[in-house]
Order: C-alpha cells, then sequence, then structure tokens
C-alpha cells in the first residue's frame, strides 16, 4: 500500500453507519498510519466528534470537525433523505461539489448517496447515469464488477459507459494498464442475451476499447477471473454480488461443520489451518470494503454498514486511490475518444 504523495482533503460523513461514530473515527486512525498526508474534513455532530476524538491523535491532527447536526438512518428512503438538509452526508457531498475535499467516504445509507450525490456532486459530462463499482475475488486475482445496484434497468449506451467507468476503475485501483472487459450474459456466443446486450457489444467492438473488450461472460467466469472487469446492469450484478456472498458464507460453514464432526477431521483441521488461514486472509470481507459511484464530478465511495475499523480504512484506501490514480481523468479520455464528452444524452436512452 502505497502512502500518499500529494496532500488533498477527503470529506467523511462520521455520522453514517451502523456503529458510528466510533467505526469512523477508528477506521480513519488506521488509514493515517498508510496515508499521512492526507486531510480528513470529518462532518457530523460537532460535540461528538470532539470528545471521540481525544482516542485518537492521529486523526485528531490531520482533520478539521465540520457541524452538522443530522444524520441520516440507514432505512430513510432516498426522496425523504434529500429533504434533510443539515445531514452530515449531505454537508460531506457539498464539501465535494465545492472543490474543498476530493472525495466522499460514508458507512451511510447507499440509496441516499446515490440520490445526494447525483443532485449535488452530479453525473461527469457524457455519463447519463453513475454506477456503483467494487473489486471482488477471483481464482486469478481481483476482479472490477459493475453494475451492483445503482441502476436496476439500463440500455445499451449505459453498459458501454459501465465498460468505460470499469476499465477506469480498473487501472485506478488494481494498477491495470489495459483491463479485459467482458459484459455478463447467460452465454458466450455472440447470439445469446436480448437486444441491449448485443447492441453494447456491438458498440464496443467498433470502438478504441475493442483490444480490451473479451465479449460476453457467463456467472462462472466471473469467480474464475476471466475478465477483469465483469459489467452488467444494477438489478443482476447485485443478485450476482449478493448470491456469491451467500455460497460463500455457506462454503466456509460446511467446513466448519466438517472439521468439528470428530477427533480424525479435528486433527486434519490442526494440519491444514495454516493454508485456511491464508485462504481466510485472501477472501476476508474487510480486504474489498468500499464500492465506488463512479461517473461522478468528484470521488464518491459507499463503505459497508456494518464494517469494522479495518473494512472502513479499507475504504479510506479505495478512495485515495481513486483520487491519486485520476480515476475520473481516465473516464474523460475514454468518452472524449469514443466521442461521448458532454453527449447529448437522448431521452429514450434514460427511460
Amino acid at each position: 500500500m502505497a502512502q500518499a504523495s500529494v496532500p488533498f482533503t477527503l470529506a467523511v460523513d462520521a455520522m453514517g453507519g451502523d456503529n458510528a461514530p466510533k467505526i469512523v473515527l477508528a477506521g480513519l486512525e488506521t488509514a493515517l498510519i498508510h496515508h499521512p498526508k492526507i486531510r480528513i474534513l470529518l462532518i457530523g455532530d460537532e460535540e461528538i466528534l470532539n470528545q471521540s476524538l481525544k482516542n485518537y491523535p492521529r486523526l485528531s491532527a490531520a482533520c478539521t470537525v465540520r457541524h452538522a447536526p443530522e444524520s441520516i438512518p440507514m432505512d430513510m428512503k432516498p426522496t425523504a433523505a434529500l429533504r434533510v438538509r443539515g445531514s452530515s452526508m449531505r454537508a460531506a457531498m457539498e464539501a465535494v461539489a465545492a472543490g474543498e475535499a476530493r472525495g466522499v467516504v460514508s458507512a451511510g445509507n447507499s440509496g441516499a448517496m446515490l440520490a445526494l450525490a447525483k443532485i449535488i456532486v452530479k453525473a461527469l459530462p457524457g455519463i447519463s447515469r453513475p454506477a456503483m463499482a467494487a473489486v471482488q475475488p477471483s481464482a486469478r486475482g481481483d476482479v472490477v464488477m459493475l453494475d451492483l445496484g445503482a441502476n436496476i434497468v439500463c440500455d445499451a449506451r449505459n453498459l458501454v459507459e459501465f465498460a468505460i467507468m470499469g476499465e477506469a476503475f480498473a487501472q485506478a485501483t488494481l494498477s491495470l494498464k489495459a483491463p479485459t472487459i467482458g459484459l455478463l450474459n447467460v452465454g458466450s456466443e455472440d447470439l445469446k442475451g436480448d437486444e441491449r446486450l448485443r447492441q453494447a457489444a456491438e458498440r464496443l467492438r467498433d470502438s478504441v476499447l475493442a483490444d480490451s473488450f473479451h465479449g460476453f461472460v457467463e456467472g462462472h467466469d466471473i469467480t474464475a477471473g476471466v475478465t477483469d472487469v465483469v459489467v452488467t446492469d444494477g438489478f443482476t450484478g447485485n443478485v450476482a454480488l449478493k448470491t456469491g456472498e451467500g455460497a460463500l458464507k455457506l462454503a466456509l460453514g460446511l467446513l466448519r461443520h466438517v472439521f468439528q464432526t470428530n477427533w480424525l477431521t479435528k486433527l486434519g483441521y490442526m494440519l491444514v489451518r495454516p493454508g485456511l488461514r491464508r485462504m481466510r486472509e485472501w477472501i476476508d470481507p474487510s480486504r474489498y470494503n468500499g464500492a465506488v459511484f463512479v461517473g461522478l464530478n468528484g470521488i464518491v465511495v459507499k463503505s459497508h454498514g456494518g464494517a469494522d475499523a479495518e473494512g472502513f480504512a479499507s475504504a479510506v484506501d479505495v478512495a485515495i486511490d481513486a483520487v491519486e490514480n485520476t480515476l475520473n481523468d481516465k473516464i474523460r479520455h475514454r468518452l472524449e475518444q469514443l466521442g461521448m464528452l458532454g453527449q447529448p444524452v437522448e431521452a429514450k436512452e434514460q427511460e
């Protein structure tokens, strides 16, 4: 993990998440070990934060506290969240929009985050719909997947935009010079899938992304690591993500059960324990915490609401990587190459 080379500020919603602000502050304290030059604009209840910061000397020295009297509950609808003018999440978004911060990190309500980001931070010119992107483990290394739930229904243009943003995200976070891109489908053959998938594939094959475009991939290709980037609509992506998480929990539970069956299996566990420990570290969810709403005029990172301090620190790392590796500049460059930078989006493609 490289240290930050250029000082800049991140806005952090200190009151978002299941265990805020304790986990948020502990996570920031950890993140600053690796990124000592970063400044933090810490937003939330000033009295609570100032009292709590006494336990986090590194963070206290690196942050400025900004008072926000309200927080957005995890179960609040996005439309209601937009009306909470004094929320810590809104104030963090406003700091990015005003140029006071390069990015925002929050473990709060994801629907509210997306709604506020669209209205306050706004989309990049040429992007019709921001998407949620995150890194997932695979047999060949880490894989970028998007969209993971921001857009339930997508058209061909949206999928092309996701491919552009996914490539840039893989370059920024995985340090890949030329990541390969796959469109998630029900089969790898060119005739499989619906019209929007076939149109998106045709556009990608005829674009500057042609050399990076692998074609269609199937569900099992995600964990096999067939491509570095997997592109899909938000409905399918969210289902695939949660199915994978459930399968992982099932496998770990079955292993635990097997190794506790009798004294022989317990002995077997003792023999393979070092390997299992390495495997657990490899697939540790805290390593992969931090989804980015890509396609916005600033870096917006969503931490899992139930993340621990290490997980929140990982989300901060993702935000720092995205800023330092010029994620948005990479997206703008590809949009310009494709003639899509600032291009008006037809109404029918936004429906």
